[in-house]
């Protein structure tokens, strides 16, 4: 904000009310000149709109001069989440053991990230109750950032791979428990009854596994992210309905090529066969 307020010659808030439209496309004009990175333009810009709709809502200013301003599009055509190809993909749901509770519970995590394109939060979140049939199909309710709820349909390989871990840890009758808990537990009190720390999600399992199969050193920058672009990118390969899994999906989906999401008429029909 002070780079704009320098630019415009601003002395105190109360001139914010005489800004128009001419000033910020002069000054975006200005920040080109200045060969800012155009990410750092869309930031800037961003910031400066946040302002406005801040003081639109408050009554200070009449209206939001950045509104619909064209931004430059950030990082080209190359995202900065990497997405796993399918290969990979399945070198990581294959790499937990199927013959242990870890294993079990790993590859239904595994799963439930790629397919579904949960944040790690989320996913620690998810209840046993949380997987609900819903018109006949089964779904996952999904407590998001600000306390929003979604539904999103279980891909088939995820649900079986759910159910085979629900059946060797035994809680699956125990409707209000954490859906995915830990296996062993030697600090807390609350034992294995409680919900999975998000930042061993990412330790664990993702980083844990991405290294065991070789998937870390094919993709730079391995992250629960990933797997999260990559229930993005496979869904759209699918004419699925990115929409329906989530804003933050589409996004991720954008970051790694900035193609706008197009959903399809319906989600529970077509999904991924990673």
């Amino acid at each position: 904000m002070n780079d704009f307020s320098h630019f415009a010659g601003l002395q105190n808030p109360v001139e914010l009310q005489t800004i128009t439209r001419a000033h910020v496309i002069a000054w975006r004009k200005e920040l080109e000149v200045r060969e800012l990175s155009p990410a750092t333009i869309r930031r800037k810009l961003s910031a400066l709109s946040s302002l406005f709709d801040y003081l639109c809502e408050r009554n200070a200013v009449t209206g939001n001069p950045v509104d619909g301003m064209k931004r430059p599009m950030a990082n080209g055509n190359e995202g900065s989440t990497p997405a796993l190809g399918d290969g990979q993909a399945r070198k990581m749901l294959e790499a937990p053991s199927a013959d242990t509770l870890k294993g079990a519970r790993d590859r239904a995590i595994l799963a439930t990230l790629l397919y579904h394109g949960l944040r790690r939060e989320e996913l620690c979140l998810l209840l046993v109750k949380d997987i609900q049939s819903r018109q006949g199909v089964m779904h996952l309710r999904i407590l998001g950032k600000r306390s929003k709820i979604r539904y999103v349909p279980v891909h088939a390989g995820a649900q079986r791979l759910i159910e085979e871990y629900l059946a060797v840890a035994k809680h699956g009758t125990d409707l209000g428990g954490p859906l995915f808990r830990p296996v062993k537990n030697n600090r807390t009190a609350e034992g294995l009854n409680r919900a999975l720390d998000p930042a061993s999600v990412y330790r664990n399992i993702v980083r844990h596994y991405g290294l065991l199969v070789g998937v870390s050193a094919e993709v730079n920058g391995l992250c629960v992210h990933s797997l999260r672009a990559t229930a993005a990118t496979n869904a759209l390969s699918h004419e699925a309905d990115i929409a329906s899994q989530g804003p933050g999906v589409a996004r991720a989906r954008q970051r790694v090529d900035h193609a706008p999401a197009r959903p399809a008429k319906d989600p529970t029909r077509r999904q991924s066969h990673l």
